[in-house]
């Protein structure tokens, strides 16, 4: 099973190229480098003598009334606190704008629209072009050119850039971008003078789909079984107590294996700063302490013969089930956090669950039949002795 997730996690369609251009429109750069997301790039040309950085970033539109931006943060590799260059089609005259804005924490919250201001940086001069000239209009996959010379802090050679796209504008503020795992990772931290970046993104990648892979199958495969074996196997009396053992191991097995799942996911967040995923990052957490109040439980469990023991069944089969359904949603919440909402993985963990809910449906309608049928018997039993005693009195009277 974890090699079918690998292979359906694993996407070559999403591969970009790795070959990047230092020709522009209007000029010639010194270095390039191909950007981690959105197949983006930047060639550059840095002058040590006076640190001043000529830029271009190449982008592509994902919407006609889209925008594209790039900026940079002088503090820190994060959104918030980016000045930035947006491009987008003029609502008046529809040609093409570039005009500068500041990322605060309010637009991240969208708490207000994102305006046009300064920037506190000291840009020398901006431009943007589409890809083919004056000829050329804004469509989805459209490619620009944003341009850009600033002067940067003397003997600072590091650059934290940030970069992403978005499908409309409202007058001139353009609206949040999507909330894919690429459009929250366009950021990266360059050195101008040696061109080498300083966050390996191919290791992040593989420990997110490791991260996916490990609790899909943890929380929202093996702890779902192990309640299957719990609620349907205890009553097979040819199995005694073997149900309970394999219950056990299957529960505490999917705890350990999404124990290391959701270590990987805190690691991702210290290596994603400025990337929140809120809800996710709640469910994760309230599944993660539920599975640990069952693995408590398991150590507290009172004998079958103990007056507590009633009240323990109740809390173990609420905690648990609340446990599983909340492991099952988080799961689909992730597949969507890592943009895979419609991929081949999301498929084949749904036809997973498919065939688990199906087994538990048929368990189910068989459990009832039987109960059905053992409750006719006993009634049936139950007349046959009142009749039986019936004729017995009245022979004797």
């Amino acid at each position: 099973m974890l090699v079918f997730f690998l292979l359906l996690f694993s996407h070559p369609h999403r591969a970009f190229s790795a070959h990047c251009t230092t020709v522009a429109a209007t000029k010639t750069y010194e270095k390039c480098m191909m950007l981690p997301t959105q197949q983006a790039s930047m060639a550059w040309t840095f002058h040590p003598h006076n640190a001043t950085l000529d830029l271009v970033f190449f982008g592509t539109f994902i919407s006609p009334s889209g925008w594209v931006g790039w900026g940079i943060n002088p503090n820190t590799p994060e959104m918030t606190g980016t000045r930035a260059l947006i491009a987008f089609p003029d609502p008046n005259s529809g040609q093409l704008v570039l005009l500068p804005y500041m990322i605060d924490p309010t637009v991240k919250l969208q708490r207000t629209p994102l305006l046009s201001r300064p920037l506190d940086i000291h840009l020398l001069s901006s431009s943007a072009t589409l890809y083919g000239g004056k000829m050329a209009t804004i469509h989805n996959g459209a490619t620009i050119q944003i341009y850009a010379a600033l002067k940067l802090v003397p003997n600072k050679t590091r650059i934290h850039c940030v970069w992403n796209r978005g499908l409309y504008v409202q007058g001139y503020s353009p609206t949040i971008h999507p909330t894919t795992a690429d459009d929250l990772s366009s950021i990266a931290t360059i050195d101008v003078l040696s061109a080498s970046a300083s966050v390996d993104h191919n290791n992040v990648q593989t420990l997110k789909t490791v991260h996916g892979i490990m609790n899909a199958i943890s929380w929202g495969i093996m702890l779902p079984l192990g309640t299957v074996t719990a609620r349907y196997l205890r009553h097979i009396q040819a199995l005694g107590p073997t149900w309970f053992y394999f219950h056990a191991g299957v529960q505490l097995s999917a705890y350990f294996i999404g124990t290391v799942g959701f270590a990987i996911g805190i690691r991702l967040g210290e290596l994603s700063p400025g990337v929140t995923y809120g809800l996710h990052r709640k469910l994760g957490f309230a599944a993660f302490c539920l599975g640990g109040l069952q693995t408590l439980a398991l150590l507290f469990r009172p004998k079958s013969t103990h007056n507590f023991r009633k009240y323990w069944k109740s809390y173990h089969h609420f905690v648990g089930y609340a446990c599983v359904v909340l492991g099952i949603v988080n799961v689909f919440q992730g597949f969507e956090v890592m943009g895979e909402g419609r991929s081949y993985a999301k498929l084949g963990y749904c036809l997973s669950l498919s065939t688990v809910v199906g087994v538990c449906m048929a368990l189910e309608v068989n459990g009832w039949v039987v109960f059905c049928r053992k409750a006719k018997e006993e009634k049936m039993k139950r007349e046959g002795l009142v009749s039986g005693y019936d004729k017995d009195s009245g022979s004797h009277s």
